[in-house]
C-alpha cells in the first residue's frame, strides 16, 4: 500500500519539474532569440513480485508464465531544447541582426596574447574547426555596435568574430579571404588602410596622426545576407569591414545556456565549425531579431494537463492516507 505513495510523490517531483520548465518558457516569450523547451517523462524502477518463466513442453508439464511487476512512479527524462527559428521582428537598425536558420554568431573576449607593448593589436584569431575548445560563446542574438576602439561588439561588450577586411596594395581594394588555409577567426574591426594580413595574422595599426594610420571615418553601415560588413566613408568609398562568421553545431541539444542568451559547447556537443555563412546555417537578416519560438498557446494547454497530472497524484496521496487510517483504526 505505502507504493502508492511513493509513486505518487515520484509523480509530484516530475510534473513540479515541467511546470517550472512551462514557467520558465511562458516568463521567456518576449525574449529575443531564446528556444523553448519540452519535458519528457520516463518510468520509474519495477519492483517483480512473480518472476516469469518460459514453461516446458514435456508430458504433464505447466506452460509458461509472464512476469508480475509493479511500478514505483516516475521520474523526469529528458528536457530538451527546440531550436527551430523563431518570427523575424525588425527593429530598423542596420546593425541588428539575425540567422535565419540553424547558425549561430560567434562571440566572446579578445583571446589571449592579443595585445602587444607597443599598444597596436595582433590577433592571431582562431581556427573554424577548432571552435569546440575555444572560449567564444554562441549566440541567436545579432544586437551589435561599434565600440568606441572601433570593434564590433553586442550589446555584453562582447566582440563579435568573424574574417577581417585587408587592404590589397596589388589590386588597390578591399577583399574578404575567408575560404585559405590560413583564414583565421578574430574580432572584427573597422580597418585603416594600412592594415595587412601577414601569416595569418591580422595587424591593426594603433591610431596615429598621419591619414594613412587613422581608420576611416564610416558614416553608414550594411551587412548583407552572406554577412559581409560594408561601410561607406566620408568620401563616398565603400570599405568592407569585414565578415561576421557563423557557427554550425553537430548536436544542437548538446550545447549548454549560458547566462543571457548565450551557450556554450557541452560535452556531448560534437563538433563545432565556424566560416562564411551556407545554405545549411542559413542567411543573415539585416535590421532584424529573432523572437522567442515559444508557442504560448501550446505551453497554456500543457500547463493546464500538467496541473491535472500534479491534482491527480495529490488524490492518490490522500487516498493512501485514508486507507492507512483505516487499516489504523480497524483495532477499534
Amino acid at each position: 500500500m505505502v507504493k502508492s505513495m511513493y509513486a505518487a510523490v515520484a509523480g509530484l517531483k516530475s510534473h513540479q519539474t515541467k511546470m517550472d520548465v512551462i514557467s520558465n518558457n511562458i516568463a521567456n516569450v518576449n525574449t529575443w532569440g531564446f528556444k523553448s523547451q519540452t519535458t519528457s517523462f520516463k518510468d520509474s524502477m519495477y519492483q517483480n513480485n512473480t518472476v516469469g518463466s518460459a514453461g516446458a513442453v514435456g508430458v504433464g508439464s505447466a506452460g509458461g508464465t509472464n512476469t508480475s511487476q509493479i511500478g514505483f512512479g516516475v521520474n523526469v527524462g529528458a528536457i530538451s531544447v527546440n531550436y527551430t527559428t523563431g518570427a523575424w521582428s525588425p527593429t530598423g537598425r542596420s546593425l541588428d541582426c539575425m540567422i535565419n536558420g540553424s547558425g549561430f554568431f560567434l562571440v566572446g573576449p579578445m583571446q589571449d596574447g592579443s595585445k602587444t607593448d607597443n599598444g597596436t593589436d595582433t590577433v592571431a584569431g582562431i581556427k573554424g574547426d577548432s571552435l569546440a575548445s575555444s572560449n567564444l560563446k554562441l549566440s541567436k542574438v545579432g544586437i551589435f555596435a561599434v565600440d568606441g576602439n572601433g570593434y564590433l561588439v553586442d550589446d555584453q561588450g562582447n566582440y563579435v568574430y568573424g574574417y577581417q577586411g585587408t587592404w590589397d596594395d596589388t589590386n588597390k581594394s578591399w577583399k574578404i579571404d575567408s575560404s585559405s588555409e590560413n583564414a583565421r577567426l578574430v574580432p572584427i574591426r573597422i580597418p585603416s588602410k594600412s592594415t595587412k594580413l601577414e601569416n595569418g595574422n591580422v595587424s591593426h595599426p594603433a591610431e596615429g596622426t598621419d591619414e594613412n594610420s587613422k581608420r576611416p571615418i564610416i558614416n553608414t553601415y550594411k551587412i548583407g545576407d552572406d554577412g559581409k560588413i560594408v561601410g561607406t566613408t566620408e568620401t563616398g568609398d565603400i570599405v568592407t569591414i569585414g565578415q561576421i562568421a557563423v557557427a554550425s553545431v553537430e548536436n544542437v541539444n548538446g550545447l549548454e545556456h549560458d547566462q543571457g542568451y548565450y551557450y556554450t559547447p557541452g560535452a556531448n556537443v560534437g563538433k563545432i565549425s565556424g566560416g562564411a555563412t551556407t545554405i545549411s546555417t542559413g542567411k543573415i537578416l539585416s535590421g532584424y531579431l529573432e523572437m522567442s519560438n515559444v508557442d504560448l498557446a501550446k505551453e497554456m494547454s500543457d500547463m493546464i494537463t500538467t496541473q491535472r497530472g500534479y491534482q491527480a497524484n495529490t488524490k492518490i496521496i490522500t487516498v493512501t492516507d485514508e486507507m492507512l487510517s483505516e487499516l489504523v483504526s480497524m483495532k477499534r
